[in-house]
């Protein structure tokens, strides 16, 4: 199984507890962060830029973060990623993604009806990839 997040992100600030979650899930699946950052992200204001980069992306199952998204609890979330052997998540930065985007990805899901900034829902989404994982394996970590 295969498993990769693409985010917009000049710098990670959760590098080391991501690390952690993806070494944890490494028993599971092959767990990916890719952040992707450039000039032309570096001056845009809209989100057609972010759905331009990930465009290249899109492969397999996948799956867009949005507030308008679906809201699941961690079991919808671990049957989301049952028995999908390539999945990918993007996020986009602070302006979001593209509605046309988000209608080209499988499905579209929001983590919460909190606001996040994107670099806390990559954290949340690092950790639910795992607990959905470790759900899906019979693992002892969703208690």
């Amino acid at each position: 199984m295969e498993i990769r997040v693409y985010s917009i992100e000049k710098k990670e600030e959760y590098q080391k507890i991501i690390d952690e979650f993806i070494k944890q899930s490494k028993q599971f699946a092959n767990v990916q962060n890719i952040t992707i950052f450039n000039k032309t992200i570096a001056k845009s204001n809209t989100p057609k830029t972010y759905s331009e980069v990930f465009e290249r992306y899109l492969n397999g199952f996948n799956i867009a973060l949005s507030p308008e998204g679906k809201l699941l609890d961690s079991m919808q979330f671990a049957k989301l990623i049952n028995n999908k052997s390539n999945i990918n998540f993007f996020i986009g930065g602070a302006w979001g993604l593209e509605d046309s985007f988000k209608q080209r990805c499988d499905t579209t899901i929001s983590l919460t009806p909190l606001t996040l900034s994107h670099k806390i829902a990559k954290l949340v989404l690092f950790e639910q990839i795992f607990r959905g994982l470790a759900i899906n394996h019979n693992h002892p970590y969703h208690k």
